[in-house]
């Protein structure tokens, strides 16, 4: 058996709210709409990874998702223009990633990095 994909399920009232978030910030891809789902994703293949934290590192909350990107700035610009509140960081940790900690429109917590 291969696991072909690993998926966060966010359970929310209102799907369509991830958008302004997910897409017009992050830049994900609307893979699937349903009204009662919103999926977004990426087009080029990512490796399945699920993580299980006591903490987030460097004394931080665990968050909820963590968001590889190729541009932590530009990234974090986009969340502050869209007045998204980063809640730690910019951090360069000694464990090689630039990141920032910014909540979702659902109230959660979201790592969003880039490796160095």
């Amino acid at each position: 058996m291969v696991v072909r994909r690993i998926v966060a399920n966010i359970a929310t009232p209102d799907p369509q709210a991830a958008r302004r978030f997910y897409h017009d910030v992050l830049g994900l891809d609307l893979i699937m709409d349903q009204g009662w789902i919103a999926t977004y994703g990426c087009g080029e293949a990512t490796r399945p990874q699920v993580s299980f934290m006591a903490q987030g590192g460097s004394g931080t909350p665990v968050p909820d998702l963590s968001i590889e990107v190729d541009d932590v700035e530009a990234a974090l610009e986009g969340m502050t223009r869209a007045g998204f509140a980063v809640e730690y960081g910019p951090a360069d940790e000694p464990w090689g990633v630039r990141r920032f900690y910014v909540r979702d429109p659902f109230g959660r917590l979201v790592n969003i990095l880039e490796h160095r």
